[in-house]
Order: C-alpha cells, then sequence, then structure tokens
C-alpha cells in the first residue's frame, strides 16, 4: 500500500483508556476521531468509572460509527489490563494508545502513518510536549529523540530510545505486537509504559522518528488525584518505579540486547534517580530511610560498566548512596541531582590531593572534575536576593571548583528572569565579575561575586526563576541555576510599599531543586490573594 493509500483508508485504531474522568474524556475521544479518515475507528476503554464517564462515551459513541466503548465490570487498578482489552478489540493494521487526560494534536496520525508505511517499519514514534495546565507551557519529551526524520534499522543503533518510556507517542503495526506477544503488565502495576516499550525494543523492530508533535501530555499538578508519575509522595511509588525498571532491564538482557539494557540503567540514574535525590529533603525520615535502602539495594545490583554510560551527576550521587548507610548530604546530593547540576562546598580532597565528595566520604572519587570541559562542570554559584523598598540587589557568588575556574578566568556573569508559567523574559542584565582569590574556608581556595540592581515591580505578578551564565575570558560559558542562601531571613516574605501597585508582596524560596525564584504579588489585590492561599492551606 501506498502512502497515498494509507491516508485515504481507515488504518489506525487510537485505543483511550479513562477512569472517572469525565472532565476531560470525550476531548481526548474527539481529537482522536478529529485525525481524519486514516483513523477507522477508536476504541474508548472506561476502567468502570464512577463518575458517569462511560455514560458520556456512549452517548458519544450513538452519533459516531468509528467509536466503540468498552466497559469494564470491574477496576483493575492499573493502565495496562484497559490498554490491553483495547489492543485485543483493534481491528485495523495499527494501533496506537491514548490516556483519557490527553489529547492528539492534529495530523499527529498522518505524520506517524506516513513514517511507518513509507519505511515498512513495525513502529513508528513522534515528539510528545508536555503541557502545563493551567499555563499552557510546553516542553519537548526526550527532543533529542526527534530533531529530524530517520529510520533506525535497529533500536541498539539509537539506544536514546530506550530513554523514551513512552508507549503513547508510537504507532504500532497491530501484527507486530500480536505475533511478538507484546502487552502491557495487567492489574495494578504503576510505569506500565517501561516494561511495554521494553518488550517493543527487545523485538527488534526497524523504528521511524518523525520531529511532528503527536501527543500532548497535559500536566494537571492541582488536579484532585495526581497522575502516577506526578504523585511520587510515597515509597510505595519509588518501589514500583524500581520494579519497572529493573523488569525492563531483565527483559532486554534476556533478548539478547545488551547494550539496550545497559541503557536502562543510564537512563535509571540520569532520570529517575535525580528526581526523586531531589526531593528528598521534602519527605519525612521514615521515607528518606526506607527510599535510602531500596536505592542502595537496587544499585548494589548494578555492573561497574552499568554506570559508565550515565552522565557524570547520576553517576556521583549514586555513588555517594552506596557509600553511605544512613542518609546524609541531602541537601548537597539534591544541588547535584539539579539540571543543570551544581556541586556545593565543602570541596575536600584526598591525602593525593584528588577531588573527592567529602572528608567523610573519601571513597566516592571526583577526579572527572579535573578533565570535564568547563562548560560542562557543577559550577556552584549562590544568590542571595535583598528586597528594599529603595532598591533591590540579587547579591551572586561563584565558587572556585578544584582550581576549574581559576583556569577558565571568569569575567561576567548574565543574569535572566523568567516567569515560569509563560517563559516571558523579565530582565536580563550582565555584570562583571569581582576575584576574591583567597578564602576564610580551608576547603574553599577562593571564589568571584557580583551585584545586580533589580526592579522587582517592572517584572510583574507571577512566579520567577533565576538562570545565570558565566562568561570566561576564552569565550567558553556555563549554564546554570544558583542556590538559594536561606540565612539569616534571607528567604522571607516581605511587603515593600510601592510607587506603581501601593504594595507589592515579595517572596524569595528555594525550588525543589534547591535554586532561588521569587514570587511576587503586586497590589492589595495580589497581597490578599496570597493571604487567601495561605489561609486555605493552613486549615486544609
Amino acid at each position: 500500500m501506498t502512502v497515498q493509500q494509507a491516508h485515504a483508508h481507515p488504518q489506525v485504531t487510537v485505543v483511550v483508556i479513562g477512569y472517572d474522568d469525565a472532565p476531560h474524556v470525550t476531548d481526548a475521544v474527539r481529537s482522536a476521531l478529529a485525525q481524519g479518515p486514516a483513523v477507522g475507528e477508536v476504541i474508548a476503554v472506561d476502567d468502570c468509572s464512577t463518575d458517569g464517564s462511560g455514560e458520556l462515551l456512549e452517548r458519544l459513541a450513538a452519533d459516531e460509527p468509528r467509536l466503540k466503548v468498552i466497559r469494564r465490570p470491574t477496576n483493575s487498578g492499573g493502565c495496562g489490563t484497559p490498554r490491553n482489552e483495547g489492543l485485543r478489540a483493534a481491528t485495523s493494521p495499527y494501533v496506537m494508545f491514548l490516556d483519557s487526560d490527553d489529547v492528539l494534536p492534529l495530523g499527529a496520525v498522518d505524520a506517524l502513518l506516513d513514517a511507518a508505511v513509507r519505511h515498512d517499519a513495525p513502529v513508528a514514534a513522534g515528539l510528545c510536549l508536555r503541557k502545563e495546565l493551567p499555563s499552557g507551557r510546553e516542553t519537548p519529551w526526550q527532543p533529542e529523540l526527534y530533531t529530524r526524520r530517520t529510520l533506525v534499522a535497529h533500536p541498539a543503533r539509537r539506544v536514546r530510545l530506550v530513554h523514551d518510556t513512552l508507549c503513547v507517542n508510537k504507532l504500532y503495526r497491530t501484527a507486530f505486537l500480536r505475533e511478538r506477544g507484546i502487552h502491557f503488565p495487567e492489574g495494578r502495576f504503576p510505569y506500565e509504559d517501561f516494561v511495554f516499550v521494553a518488550r517493543v525494543l527487545a523485538a527488534g523492530p526497524r523504528v521511524a522518528l518523525v520531529p511532528d508533535p503527536v501527543y500532548v501530555w497535559n500536566v494537571r499538578r492541582s488536579a484532585a488525584r495526581l497522575s502516577i508519575s506526578l504523585d511520587r509522595s510515597g515509597i510505595a511509588n519509588w518501589r514500583a518505579r524500581v520494579d519497572a525498571d529493573q523488569l525492563s532491564y531483565d527483559i532486554l538482557l534476556g533478548a539478547g540486547e545488551k547494550r539496550l539494557a545497559r541503557a536502562t540503567r543510564a537512563r535509571f540514574l540520569d532520570h529517575s534517580l535525580r528526581m526523586y535525590a531531589r526531593e528528598l529533603d521534602l519527605r519525612g525520615a521514615e521515607y528518606r530511610r526506607e527510599w535510602w535502602t531500596l536505592t542502595r539495594a537496587y544499585l548494589s545490583s548494578f555492573d561497574e560498566r552499568d554506570f559508565h554510560p550515565a552522565p557524570a551527576p547520576g553517576r556521583v550521587v549514586a555513588r555517594v548512596i552506596l557509600a553511605a548507610e544512613e542518609p546524609r548530604d541531602l541537601g548537597r546530593l539534591k544541588e547535584m541531582a539539579a539540571r543543570p547540576p551544581r556541586l556545593n562546598p565543602p570541596y575536600a580532597r584526598a591525602g593525593d590531593g584528588s577531588p573527592v565528595w567529602s572528608a567523610d566520604l573519601p571513597q566516592v572519587e571526583l577526579d572527572h572534575l579535573l578533565i570535564r570541559p568547563v562548560h560542562l562542570l557543577p559550577a556552584a554559584v549562590d544568590a542571595e536576593l535583598r528586597p528594599r523598598a529603595r532598591g533591590t540587589v540579587l547579591r551572586l557568588r561563584l565558587h572556585e571548583l578544584y582550581g576549574r575556574m581559576a583556569d577558565a578566568s571568569p569575567e561576567t556573569m548574565e543574569v535572566e528572569i523568567t516567569e515560569r508559567d509563560d517563559g516571558r523574559v523579565g530582565f536580563t542584565g550582565t555584570t562583571p565579575l569581582t576575584a576574591h582569590p583567597e578564602s576564610a574556608s580551608a576547603s574553599e581556595s577562593g571564589h568571584w561575586s557580583a551585584e545586580v540592581p533589580l526592579d522587582l515591580e517592572a517584572l510583574g505578578s507571577g512566579t520567577w526563576d533565576l538562570r545565570v551564565r558565566v562568561r570566561f575570558k576564552d569565550g567558553t560559558h556555563r549554564n546554570t541555576t544558583a542556590h538559594a542562601l536561606a540565612g539569616a531571613g534571607l528567604l522571607r516574605r516581605r511587603a515593600l510599599p510601592s510607587a506603581r501597585h501601593g504594595v507589592l508582596l515579595v517572596q524569595p524560596y528555594a525550588t525543589h531543586a534547591g535554586a532561588l525564584a521569587v514570587r511576587l504579588a503586586p497590589g492589595w489585590r495580589g497581597l490578599t490573594e496570597v493571604l487567601r492561599r495561605r489561609l486555605k492551606r493552613l486549615l486544609h
């Protein structure tokens, strides 16, 4: 069949799964139906909803012959069972999956189908956009894979495919999945995508990649029921993630795909481990102990060669966890796990002068810091915001890092302040750095400082993030965020008199990754709204 014939005839089944998602499920289904004639059927699998979702779908199906509704008599507890049920019912040559709270952008099916048919590929994959709601800000997921149209002859030739753990931004040949027995884990199995994608890659298909946006992943952090990927507060979530990661590794290794199996280890170190390590200090002591014990046990199963492909920050975090029997250095680990990473003082050395994590953990070696390019170093910049009625000052301090900063000769610091929800830039500026070659601390050989005057009134309301760029004498630079200093009331909320707004409420704070950010609420209305939300949280 030619590409033109494929687009003109029903070729694709879209399986939509949902549970108690009446506000969104019809939008998901309509986005699948709107893909055009290539979609022969949409199978909506309702996982025994109690909020009327099933009735909504049946009313929609009464006017849409391409929509078939399957209503499960019992809730499965997960996403795998309803997806498997939809896959078994599919009658089209190709199938793809859609969650009830997400949507397919126009043209998604045509883009994937075109690539699959043109290259005779059992799998076609495209760009997924994470869309923060209600702001609408979009962030591409694993964009490195989807920069251009290409055909991967075998997954082992592009091990980065392992990092795209989503099943929903892909089109699959139905016969390929059935002949190879590829399915999702049944029942309550969080991170079922990990396992399904591992089974797909283990089968060794050709994979066609397209740069087109083919899936919109709606992220609703304020939802009453968080998605599995957002609800990370309980240790069961981490245990499920580790189990899914281990099973993915076993599947690929069992299929003889050693490079892909090793890539799952790198994915764990660079993504999962860093993400959860950034949040450790938000959890209780019991959670931290359980997390540490579970993580140490899992990391102990890694072969030494499993660590090498992973970027340095994840390797360092893993080495610290393996070296310490109890949770420790959580603040520094959080900063090392940040994106980009920051290595805060103290900067210890072993007896031979080589860099190490700390005097207490000298077995965690940091020799790579001596040879990495300066633009990849975990440079540490401290920041303190001094809000004042007569003018706010941002103070910055760049730390030396085992002599590497001095070798590169930092000259200027570029500052950019952006609004988190809509991405607009509120301030940019460049300031010279002043060198302070000596330090009072024996673990630090010096630092560079800068001060930047800010007009907070001009920024307006919102949550503002700070990013900095350190420029060196040779023309290179390092992009990073700045560590929020918390001493002496630096992160205290202040109400400043404002000629423009009457009053400006300023709240500097540290993000989950320890970076400085600031919330601004101008005017008495903004002040009242902040107080209302705070009272609501206290009462809750």
